[in-house]
Formats: structure tokens, C-alpha cells, sequence
């Protein structure tokens, strides 16, 4: 089990004292969250891991992209539902409650995101992060034309897998090693 003191169950020290970048980084978070999300203190043991691990991060989820940061999120919490993890599940439900700006859509994501109300081109992307996420090496040529029919070009289709095969990588190592979320999260945005 997680220490109170530690975001992992693992025995991994933050670097101390932090490179001046990271402790930059970290201050941008903590002014702007009010909280440094204990995602980067756990990758914080090593800064290349972190560097890496924000890196792709801030590109797939804050880089410009024909898909909103509320459709990100979307995908990050129903990728993060189907494969039950704790972390991504608070931290992004709570990141779609507050963009979204409906705390009830938010747990609608979290349960079971068909029961949402939904227009047609959001439901045709959470069903294909969900594939992804249960049946990847089922998807075939309709599945990303449905995506097409309901509106993504070929770059949108390219950034939900992305955004989709992030989650699933990073749900599998925060469930691995018993990461736990900020508590500030689940209060937020209700």
C-alpha cells in the first residue's frame, strides 16, 4: 500500500534537490493547481523518465489538435474506466468536470460513458478509444470510416489513438505501482 508521504507503494525518492527546470516545472504546477500531481513526483526519481513522460504528455494532451482538451480528457476517463484506474480516473474525471463545466457528465465518464448524453461525434470517439482500449487488433478500415463519417480527419483519428494508447500505458503503470491522486482532486469541480 501507498505511504502517505510517497505517490507510489514503490520506494522511490524525488531527486533532491531537483534540476532547476524541474523545480521550475513544478512551481508552474503547484501556483497553477495549487498541488503538484503526485503523476510527476512519482516519475520525479529520475528526471529523463520525467522529462519523457511530461513531454509526451503536454504534446498529446495541451499541443494543437483538431480535438479539444475536453475531448482529450473524455478520452483519457473512459480509457482510464474501462481499465480501472484509480489515478487517471480522479485526476481526469476531475479535469472533465471543470472543462466541461458539469460535474454529472464527469461521473457519467467515470461509470459507464454511453449512459452520457452525448451528440453523435463524441460517442463515435469514445467508442473508438474504448475499442482500443479492449480490442485493438480488431480495429479495421470502418472503424476509423465511422470515425470520418462523424466528422475527424485522418490527424483527429491519428491523436485519439494517441491520446487513447497514452492512457492505457500509463493506467497500466499508476494501477502497477499503486499510484494514488492528489487528494485536492476529488473535491474539485462538484
Amino acid at each position: 500500500m501507498t505511504k502517505p508521504d510517497s505517490p507510489t507503494a514503490l520506494d522511490l525518492p524525488l531527486v533532491d534537490p531537483l534540476p532547476a527546470d524541474t523545480q521550475k516545472y513544478f512551481d508552474i504546477c503547484q501556483e497553477k493547481l495549487g498541488m503538484v500531481p503526485n503523476v510527476l513526483r512519482a516519475h520525479a526519481f529520475d528526471i529523463d523518465k520525467l522529462n519523457a513522460f511530461t513531454g509526451l504528455y503536454n504534446d498529446l494532451m495541451l499541443a494543437d489538435s483538431g480535438l479539444t482538451k475536453l475531448e482529450r480528457e473524455m478520452i483519457a476517463v473512459v480509457v482510464s474506466s474501462i481499465n480501472r484506474c484509480f489515478y487517471c480516473l480522479t485526476a481526469h474525471g476531475q479535469a472533465v468536470r471543470e472543462l466541461s463545466g458539469d460535474p454529472m457528465l464527469g461521473e457519467m465518464l467515470v461509470m459507464n460513458y454511453r449512459v452520457a448524453p452525448l451528440d453523435d461525434r463524441t460517442r463515435a470517439m469514445l467508442d473508438f478509444a474504448a475499442r482500443i482500449t479492449t480490442a485493438s487488433a480488431e480495429i479495421e478500415e470502418p472503424d476509423r470510416q465511422a470515425l470520418r463519417d462523424a466528422g475527424f480527419t485522418d490527424r483527429d483519428i491519428w491523436d485519439i489513438a494517441n491520446v487513447a494508447g497514452f492512457f492505457n500505458m500509463t493506467n497500466r503503470v499508476a494501477s502497477a505501482t499503486d499510484m494514488r491522486p492528489n487528494e485536492d482532486y476529488h473535491a474539485r469541480s462538484r
